[in-house]
């Protein structure tokens, strides 16, 4: 019994497909826009059901890819799934000729590939409407189902018949000692044509055992009795396209339920089956089915004698339900293929073995040329990173020697204010009577003077630290951002530049080596400062903001300069590029050299309103609490 009388859930019956493309009778060639011999043959496939079978479209792959690797691509393949199983009434059929007619009509096929009886029976009867003269090659089912529809002489037949014997003496082989059969099967009508063929098939195999038919249950029922059969049983599986209740099933999962539950092995006679708890079966595999049918379709394009064919048999058995249920690999029948086999190490690496010696010693050259090229790469990445720690050192000593005026100014405002309050504190103690309250806050400005002046020191001796190795450490990126704030500030009040900062709440962090971080802050603002000479003095903000941004932590700095020539915004961030007088072209290079060091990115835009804004990306070191 084959495709034939499948029903349209199937996912593990229905198969097949085709394709061809043969020379058009000369009356037809001459209505066609082209002769095929001057255009690449037309193949039209009918599937029989819709397009979720599993074994149509294992079975139409390997037809296609034998197709076009045969024709080398040369070839249009068309596919209709006619879903007739579903909808057999009378209108639709006529409905989906009329329409299929007219729908090739501009592209007569040359050949049509009928998968199933249901698609034989529907282009025989529609072959003048859908493809007049057209070879007709129809596959996915047993002789007897093609006498029974009568299938024309003309039709050349690729035929597949499933003998549920062979998968009956399967079973026997594997268990020798059991003692029950139960034979299960659906409430389709296709369900019931094959129960009734296998009883004719078992008639004197089941003699044998005490046999049982599992039919017309609903699936629950399925499951309930397989999983009590005695431990001695075979179960043979046939088609589940319905349960007693009507619900609609494809077959596969059908058994694949049925199977994991069940107290006994289950075989079954399809190659969809293996992967759902199925022992194994006699089969036709449809890949084999597929390749088969595209030889036969060369044949017939290359304008050879074509006849009808079976496609061949196999056993197959899948390795892991032999294990599960304890069956010896011995008693499988000869040249049953086994799925999911574990090889053994020398069936899976005996050429490894044999020329282990030689490949070892080959290894270890290339292993010795490894380990010097990875030690020639870790000594090339060392000395990167120094020239970027010399690079990004000097960049801040220069940073340094420029802020060096606004930073003395800044420091020499604590240091003032520690002298005055020292002096007055003196005149005070001098007093008869001195104001010990007044001298007490005295000396806490003195302290708070002298925590300023502090600040202002380790800020510069951090821009004038040099170091040999990156300092990685997760820091909040707001708090460095505040810190270069903190340096800048006197400049920025020296130029008449406001400063303004917008901060996304809560910690933002990132890892990296925050001195590094800092001086592309730096960088950043000193050009933005720079950039702002020619503006009005009222016009003049500078403006850091942070947040995130698909999933990275971003920081802008924004200016009110005279912003960045569109046809420059690609070539600031290269090396020497400058357009200050005095400029040496490294800052912006050194700040995407540091920013690309830790994984992230920068980049230069123009504002609408005016002036430049530089965006730096830098990756999250971990995701902030509030984001969870």
């Amino acid at each position: 019994m084959g495709l034939g009388g499948w029903s349209g859930r199937l996912c593990c019956t229905a198969f097949l497909l085709a394709v061809v493309a043969i020379s058009l009778s000369s009356r037809h060639a001459a209505a066609a826009d082209t002769s095929i011999a001057n255009r690449v043959p037309r193949v039209l496939v009918l599937y029989p059901y819709d397009e979720r079978i599993a074994a149509t479209t294992a079975a139409g792959e390997a037809l296609r890819s034998r197709l076009l690797e045969a024709t080398n691509g040369k070839i249009d393949l068309f596919s209709e799934f006619l879903d007739l199983s579903r909808f057999p009434e009378g209108d639709h059929v006529a409905r989906m000729a009329r329409y299929l007619g007219e729908k090739y009509a501009p592209r007569r096929p040359d050949v049509v590939v009928a998968l199933g009886k249901e698609s034989a029976s529907f282009v025989t009867a529609n072959r003048g409407t859908i493809a007049p003269g057209a070879k007709i090659v129809a596959a996915g089912f047993g002789t007897a189902t093609a006498e029974k529809i009568e299938l024309p002489d003309d039709v050349i037949g690729a035929f597949t018949t499933f003998d549920i014997l062979k998968t009956a003496e399967m079973a026997r082989s594997l268990q020798p000692d059991a003692r029950h059969l139960y034979i299960l099967g659906g409430s389709s009508d296709f369900d019931r044509g094959w129960l009734a063929t296998v009883r004719a098939a078992l008639e004197q195999f089941s003699k044998s055992y005490e046999t049982t038919y599992l039919e017309d249950l609903t699936i629950d029922e399925f499951v309930e009795r397989a999983s009590h059969v005695p431990s001695d049983s075979i179960i043979l599986a046939l088609t589940v396209f319905k349960d007693r209740a009507g619900r609609n099933f494809i077959p596969r999962d059908a058994i694949g339920q049925i199977a994991a539950n069940a107290s006994a092995p289950v075989y079954g006679p399809y190659q969809t089956y293996i992967d759902h708890g199925v022992v194994g079966g006699n089969t036709v595999t449809f890949e084999a089915l597929g390749r088969t049918v595209g030889d036969l379709v060369i044949d017939a394009i290359a304008g050879k004698q074509v006849s009808d064919l079976e496609a061949p048999q196999t056993y197959v058995a899948d390795a892991r339900q032999l294990q599960r249920w304890g069956l010896a690999e011995k008693d499988l029948p000869p040249g049953t293929i086994q799925m999911h086999k574990e090889r053994s190490l020398w069936e899976e690496h005996w050429v490894v073995v044999v020329g282990g010696g030689g490949l070892v010693l080959a290894q270890a050259s290339i292993i010795s040329v490894l380990l010097l090229e990875r030690r020639r790469r870790l000594r090339a990445e060392r000395s990167s990173r120094l020239h970027l720690l010399e690079a990004v050192h000097l960049n801040q000593s220069a940073t340094a020697g420029a802020l060096s005026s606004s930073i003395a100014h800044e420091l020499n405002q604590p240091l003032s204010a520690i002298r005055n309050n020292a002096e007055a504190a003196s005149v005070l103690l001098r007093n008869e009577k001195p104001d010990h309250e007044l001298i007490q806050q005295i000396l806490l400005d003195i302290q708070e003077d002298d925590q300023r002046a502090g600040d202002i020191i380790s800020r510069m001796r951090g821009l004038l630290k040099k170091r040999n190795e990156i300092d990685w450490q997760e820091f909040d990126l707001n708090d460095v951002t505040s810190s270069a704030i903190h340096i800048i500030h006197g400049e920025a009040e020296r130029r008449g530049i406001k400063l303004t900062s917008t901060q996304l709440p809560g910690a933002l962090p990132v890892r990296a080596d925050k001195v590094h971080v800092q001086q592309v802050i730096l960088n950043l603002a000193t050009n933005a400062m720079d950039s702002m000479l020619d503006a009005l003095p009222a016009g003049r903000t500078l403006t850091f903001a942070t947040g995130l941004a698909n999933e990275k932590v971003e920081l802008r700095v924004s200016d009110t300069g005279d912003g960045i020539p569109e046809e420059r915004l690609n070539s600031i961030f290269e090396p020497f590029y400058t357009t200050k007088q005095a400029g040496t072209g490294l800052g912006l290079s050194i700040a995407r050299a540091i920013v690309e060091t830790y994984g992230g990115t920068i980049r230069a835009d123009n504002r609408p309103e005016g002036g430049a804004v530089f965006r730096v990306a830098l990756p999250l070191a971990r995701r902030p609490e509030r984001l969870r």
